[in-house]
């Protein structure tokens, strides 16, 4: 199982945490911060799995992670998990960040956290694997693209109708007509 997945720049700087277990917010600090600590030390070409922390579980959970130019993706497991398969994840998990955001940076998983959060949701959810094919994936990300489309439409259609309402050519008495006055206006309105 998945006890969490970090997402830290070269200077430690979280930049995506998902825990799936819980552990208050002062103890999730100092997790990133001994996990930033273990994998930043290690050399780019030894291997890319450690014993977890002392915090995050001893030598029962693993860290795994990929340094990708400046950020380290990092999933903490437990050894029920393929250590390959983790990297795949990882990799697939980037890839995708990379389709979505066009060769993604640090400043795309700042400034778009939430999609970065929903295509993390269509991979891992409570600490397990959901999908790891990533046309699927890239398909459950276009879909809730087209509807956050829809929904964008269906918010701006009272600022649509009021502005179709000033063009029509309707004559300028009843354009003033202002709402608490609509009886007075009735009243004084002539055809």
């Amino acid at each position: 199982m998945i006890k969490a997945i970090l997402v830290f720049n070269n200077h430690g700087k979280p930049r995506l945490s998902k825990f799936y277990q819980y552990f208050n917010e002062d103890m999730q600090q100092q997790i990133i911060k001994e996990t930033f600590q273990l994998v930043s030390k290690r050399d780019d070409n030894v291997c890319n799995f450690l014993e977890g922390g002392s915090l995050i579980g001893g030598s029962d959970y693993k860290l795994i992670y990929r340094h990708y130019a400046t950020l380290y993706f990092v999933f903490c497991v437990d050894s029920s998990e393929s250590e390959l398969g983790i990297l795949d994840l990882i990799q697939v998990f980037v890839e995708t960040l990379d389709k979505c955001f066009e060769n993604v940076c640090e400043l795309d998983l700042i400034f778009h956290a939430d999609a970065v959060h929903h295509i993390l949701s269509e991979l891992v959810m409570g600490g397990m694997v959901l999908q790891t094919n990533m046309s699927d994936i890239m398909a459950r990300i276009e879909e809730q693209n087209k509807l956050v489309k829809q929904e964008a439409g269906i918010s701006a259609a009272p600022a649509r109708a009021v502005s179709a309402v000033k063009s029509m050519n309707i004559p300028q008495q009843i354009k003033d007509i202002k709402l608490p006055d609509l009886p007075q206006a009735i009243k004084d309105l002539k055809f």
